[in-house]
């Protein structure tokens, strides 16, 4: 089935006046955020700009095969877009700015931002999701345990500092934690802004917890906001949601869903699927219960005890951990063995959650047993 690629070849001869900005384009470009653009696009101090296609002439006259080949896998996948996009009228004089790119180990901070100025007027604010890096995963786990986090605090403040002396209308979007962040920003900026923004697309990002989805300021962005989840969604149905979501096809298993080149693309929108599946709810209820039966001094524990041992092994990230050689196993295992107080906060996790997901299923089960003993009764 056809995708985000596919879409270029079909519609990318249109310009946005021939046929208007769509729920696709929105997924485009929160995956161009991904490239990495440092000393490419103008940064967020800069008062300039670049077209997409002038910016895929310099990065490739800056990288080669072999060096893209050690990128890390969410720029090597969205490197082909970009090529697509430097041949597409619809998009290649799109203008890049305000790229912001910064990793922070010790305020535990992931974050990327980037502006493009679309041919019918609009900017499109696009967040970048969860990279590579271990500091990038840690920050999410530290969503399940008080918020905002540091990516959040900047997402608003990037959106403060970069859209102030301009007028035009705004999209925010992102994917995974980009989807979150995008949200965040919108609901927390100023009202001058709130005004001015006209949609915000999270595509299958975390929520929020309970107090900010039913704080004011969010119940008064929630019209505007668009939340699209694969039908095997497991990180867009982490933590809460208030909005309605768009369920969409994807041709991957359950895992690789979240990749959002999986999803499927007829004309100018998604497929749709009628609801999640099944084995994504299960992982939904599981891991609410799981997290439920920890308080947030156990969460604390239970993320600090893991990336230690990421930390001891020198994982910095999830390609170091793919590679890892056996001393660097040795070491993390090591490094667990040596402390009795993380290894039994994470013994504990470990069977807090085998112990939840038991539950969530005997209680599945126990429905559609249910289920079924009504409608035979309803037969005879």
């Amino acid at each position: 089935m056809a995708n985000i690629m596919d879409y270029l070849d079909w519609r990318g001869d249109l310009t946005l006046a021939q046929s208007p900005f769509n729920e696709v384009d929105n997924l485009i470009l929160s995956q161009l955020v991904y490239i990495n653009f440092d000393y490419i696009v103008p940064s967020k101090w800069v008062d300039a700009n670049i077209t997409i296609r002038e910016a895929a002439i310099l990065y490739f006259s800056m990288y080669g095969k072999d060096q893209i080949d050690q990128f890390s896998y969410m720029v090597r996948a969205s490197i082909p877009l970009l090529s697509k996009l430097a041949m597409s009228p619809r998009f290649a004089d799109a203008r890049l700015s305000k790229f912001e790119n910064m990793i922070d180990l010790d305020r535990t901070k992931q974050f990327a931002a980037m502006h493009i100025e679309l041919g019918d007027g609009s900017l499109f604010v696009a967040f970048r999701g969860t990279d590579n890096t271990i500091v990038g995963w840690k920050e999410n786990f530290n969503m399940s345990i008080s918020m905002p986090v540091a990516a959040q605090y900047e997402a608003v403040c990037y959106l403060e500092d970069t859209t102030e002396v301009c007028n035009q209308l705004l999209r925010l979007g992102g994917h995974s934690k980009g989807g979150n962040l995008a949200v965040y920003a919108s609901v927390m900026c100023r009202s001058d802004l709130k005004e001015r923004i006209v949609e915000v697309y999270n595509h299958d990002g975390p929520g929020f917890d309970e107090k900010m989805i039913k704080s004011e300021a969010y119940q008064q962005m929630l019209h505007k906001i668009r939340t699209i989840v694969p039908q095997s969604s497991i990180v867009g149905m982490l933590l809460e949601h208030e909005e309605e979501y768009t369920v969409v096809q994807s041709n991957a298993s359950i895992l690789v869903q979240h990749e959002a080149y999986s999803w499927e693309v007829l004309g100018n929108s998604f497929v749709k699927g009628e609801s999640l599946e099944k084995k994504s709810e299960f992982v939904d209820q599981t891991l609410k219960s799981w997290l439920a039966g920890l308080d947030k001094k156990e969460r604390t524990s239970f993320v600090s005890a893991l990336f230690h041992v990421f930390d001891v092994g020198d994982i910095r990230t999830f390609e170091d951990l793919s590679r890892a050689r056996w001393q660097k196993i040795n070491n993390m295992i090591r490094a667990l063995n040596q402390s009795s107080e993380y290894k039994a906060v994470l013994m504990r996790a470990l069977r807090l959650l085998l112990k939840e997901a038991r539950k969530v299923f005997m209680a599945s089960r126990k429905k559609n047993d249910q289920t079924e003993s009504g409608e035979i009764r309803m037969l005879e």
